[in-house]
């Protein structure tokens, strides 16, 4: 039997269980996969400790060796990236398709090469995704870009990058990590205007300025980076995940339960446990741990998702879920990605009362008395966790087909959440992760490889 036919693609949830008790939450997905990309630009090898064994590092670790670059992984999360082979400045289509991230790699390649040629963003349909800001500073810095062939190449004019200032139309994290890459090692000094702040750009800075780059203000609205000519190979630990954090802090408000994820930043997490409180939920939290008490749920509330630090958009279908278990009414406006929303068919076949306004991208709900069971499936990473938080709150068993979704983002979600007491289970056959022989493994790209000619 051929192992994709083998595939892990269902999760069996069983609801009606309050959640309780502490688990321990993994590296952030939105920084590890930047961070490996930025490994390109090491003149030496990189160690990465909290590294997620998702199935999006697994995708990314198949780009790196595509390219050239050799990984190590050592174990409990720690992976070696060693770049000093990497000859090839064009991404194969076969694997960026499956991953947005994967347009990180045109800065770092555009950096080293003076070349990069990078397919489209690939990865979840959440709405459109625009390349436009990351062109107009690629331009700035001294390059040529273009599309061709479904290829956005760019080609420095001259052997260097030169320093720039780039103004940006909205806080865009793509273009503003893929800008850092790409100057970090541009003659002169280039100043980033009206950028995303997020804590894995902060991270992402925090990494370059470890291996030697002049990066300052990340986390500011301005980031200014004084080019260097060498990057080193250093050894770096990843950020904790803030959104695995906040989805399994609302598992456990939907459930009415008392849950603790420690090993997070709750600096990072300030948004949700706001409105969780506005919802009656008692948080409390310590240098690195977070606690939900949802005994005592009032009512829903109204989100705006908005760049950090606003609510994020990742969190958006799981707080959803869990103001379907709310009295009341609840709003939501999505104001990042323009098809979020797709998962909602799929709540109202468990008995939830959604109501979605297309034109101005907002959500209507209406707490229910019970959500039910019912087979569902999950049309992308957050979406499939916001199933699994409906789920663990409604009467009988829901079946979340496209588990292969929730990997790309959540390692081993059905154990954490074992740990709670839920009761979470994987359809049978293989185990979603095995050790791996030279590859990062999991479940639902278990050989990643591409053949030479795609390369």
């Amino acid at each position: 039997m051929n192992t994709l036919d083998r595939l892990e693609t269902t999760l069996r949830v069983r609801g009606g269980s309050r959640l309780e008790g502490s688990v321990q939450t993994h590296g952030a997905k939105n920084a590890a996969l930047p961070i490996m990309a930025a490994a390109l630009l090491a003149k030496g090898k990189v160690t990465l400790h909290r590294v997620p064994r998702i199935t999006d590092v697994s995708v990314m670790w198949s780009l790196l060796e595509a390219l050239g670059a050799r990984l190590r992984y050592e174990g409990n999360g720690t992976v070696v990236i060693d770049a000093a082979n990497v000859a090839s400045h064009r991404a194969p289509y076969t694997l960026v398709r499956k991953l947005a991230a994967s347009f990180d790699l045109v800065g770092p390649l555009l950096g080293r090469f003076g070349r990069a040629e990078v397919p489209l963003p690939g990865g979840c349909v959440l709405g459109t995704r625009a390349t436009d800001m990351h062109e107009l500073a690629f331009r700035a810095l001294g390059a040529d870009v273009k599309n061709a062939h479904g290829y956005l190449i760019a080609t420095a004019k001259r052997k260097r990058l030169r320093g720039a200032d780039v103004e940006f139309r909205m806080p865009s994290v793509g273009a503003t990590k893929n800008a850092m890459l790409a100057a970090v090692q541009a003659d002169g000094t280039t100043t980033l205007h009206n950028v995303a702040m997020e804590p894995e750009v902060v991270d992402l800075a925090n990494f370059m300025n470890a291996m030697g780059a002049k990066i300052r203000g990340a986390g500011t609205d301005t980031i200014a980076i004084d080019g260097v000519d060498e990057l080193r190979g250093v050894e770096y630990t990843i950020i904790p995940d803030r959104i695995v954090t906040g989805t399994l802090l609302l598992c456990g408000a939907a459930t009415r339960g008392d849950v603790t994820v420690r090993d997070c930043n709750p600096e990072h997490l300030h948004t949700i446990t706001l409105k969780l409180a506005e919802c009656g939920v008692t948080t409390t939290q310590g240098k690195d741990w977070v606690r939900v008490q949802a005994d005592a749920v009032k009512g829903g509330t109204d989100i705006l998702t908005a760049p950090y630090p606003g609510f994020p958009t990742d969190l958006q279908p799981q707080i959803v879920s869990f103001f379907t278990t709310c009295p009341g009414t609840s709003v939501v406006e999505e104001s990042i990605f323009n098809a979020r929303f797709s998962y909602v068919n799929e709540l109202a076949r468990m008995g939830a009362d959604v109501r979605v306004a297309m034109e101005s991208n907002t959500a209507l709900i209406k707490g229910v008395s019970s959500l039910s069971g019912a087979p569902v499936e999950a049309p992308d990473i957050r979406a499939g966790a916001a199933l699994v938080v409906a789920g663990l709150a409604a009467q009988g068993e829901t079946e979340i087909i496209g588990l292969e979704y929730i990997d790309r983002g959540y390692e081993r979600l059905e154990e954490l959440l074992s740990a709670l007491g839920g009761q979470v289970q994987r359809s049978t056959g293989i185990t979603p992760f095995s050790e791996p022989t030279g590859l990062f493994e999991t479940s639902a790209y278990p050989t990643t490889r591409v053949r030479a000619s795609e390369k």
